[in-house]
């Protein structure tokens, strides 16, 4: 019952504020305009991510006054609590202002190079997670274990931030994979017997369902920085706020977490900057290739449920193992081969 409750919240309250966060975006100025890699209509609001982020805070408030959010919790899990809510306030404080400003990438990667430094201040480490033959690793079991979780965690907190901005390119792509994600969170740590912790994932769906009918194509509202930012620590968060969910946040995310590594990849041997933003992606490689838009979406959102379901279904992490790798495999020769058609046209 506390579960739909805080879902029917968070999902009332984003379908509510979300047109009039876009209506405030029009009347401040604060829009995407046609052009760039955006092939959109008119003026396009970027403060969604008010709505978004105000419904799962309101919706996580809530079940905290009704004590059922922190029921059995100890003074660690506090503080990884008070790590993601304090992050993810910072991420959209400084996603507005990059909404407001368009801030060039240096100071972005500063600050959720900060962000990563909060969320390891708070105990939201990468150490903990089941590995194929080896079972269950836990890196602060060992004294040489900081300079393994340290970097690891730096670089999961900036790098989930990245994708989720990244992919945030279509309408409805990244909430809606953002959605799949926070399903499988919250099934997943039910089945592990964390029903209050299961309501963090369940508030933050909620909100991004009841954004999602605005968002889809053709969009009336974009995430704009501050949804994209909050929500790319608020995903990496939760895969460790539980302990031990980083793989299968990578298993869902496969497909949007290669394309990134790619990018970085072809745009290094191009000896252009990681960060200059271009048609690359796949999903933007799609789009020229002549797939619609939405057709391009469903695809996205298709195949991250489908590995979603994986996670729930196999039990057996070497099966997940060899999963990724066929992602990894299959998305970087589709990329490969997307690439080099480009250039020879």
């Amino acid at each position: 019952m506390q579960c739909v409750l805080t879902f029917i919240i968070s999902l009332g309250l984003a379908a509510l504020l979300t047109p009039i966060a876009g209506r405030l975006g029009q009347r401040l100025g604060i829009v995407d305009r046609p052009g760039g890699r955006r092939a959109h209509k008119g003026e396009v609001s970027r403060l969604g991510g008010v709505a978004l982020f105000a419904a799962f805070v309101i919706a996580i408030g809530a079940a905290a006054w009704r004590g059922v959010l922190t029921a059995g919790y100890n003074p660690d899990d506090f503080t990884r609590l008070n790590g993601l809510l304090i992050g993810g306030l910072g991420a959209f404080l400084f996603g507005l202002i990059d909404d407001r400003f368009d801030l060039p990438p240096g100071p972005q990667f500063v600050f959720q190079f900060m962000l990563s430094l909060i969320a390891l201040a708070t105990l939201l480490w990468l150490e903990r997670f089941t590995l194929p033959f080896f079972g269950l690793v836990a890196l602060s079991d060992y004294s040489w274990g900081p300079w393994a979780y340290v970097p690891l965690t730096i670089l999961w907190v900036m790098g989930m931030m990245n994708t989720v901005n990244w992919l945030d390119g279509l309408d409805g792509l990244a909430a809606g994979v953002g959605a799949i994600l926070c399903l499988v969170l919250a099934l997943h740590m039910h089945r592990f017997g964390q029903p209050s912790v299961a309501l963090l994932p369940l508030a933050l769906l909620g909100a991004l369902l009841g954004f999602l009918p605005y968002n889809f194509a053709p969009a009336r509202v974009f995430l704009g920085s501050a949804g994209a930012f909050f929500l790319g620590y608020a995903l990496g968060g939760l895969a460790l706020i539980a302990g031990g969910r980083a793989p299968t946040v990578l298993l869902v995310m496969g497909l949007p977490v290669v394309d990134v590594a790619w990018q970085i990849f072809d745009r290094l041997r191009h000896r252009r900057s990681p960060a200059q933003a271009d048609r690359g992606h796949l999903h933007f490689r799609l789009l020229d290739l002549g797939l619609s838009e939405r057709a391009i979406v469903l695809f996205y959102w298709g195949f991250c449920a489908l590995f979603g379901l994986l996670v729930l279904v196999v039990s057996t992490w070497l099966y997940k193992l060899i999963a990724l790798a066929t992602i990894g495999v299959v998305v970087v020769v589709v990329l490969a081969w997307l690439s080099r058609s480009g250039r020879s046209h």
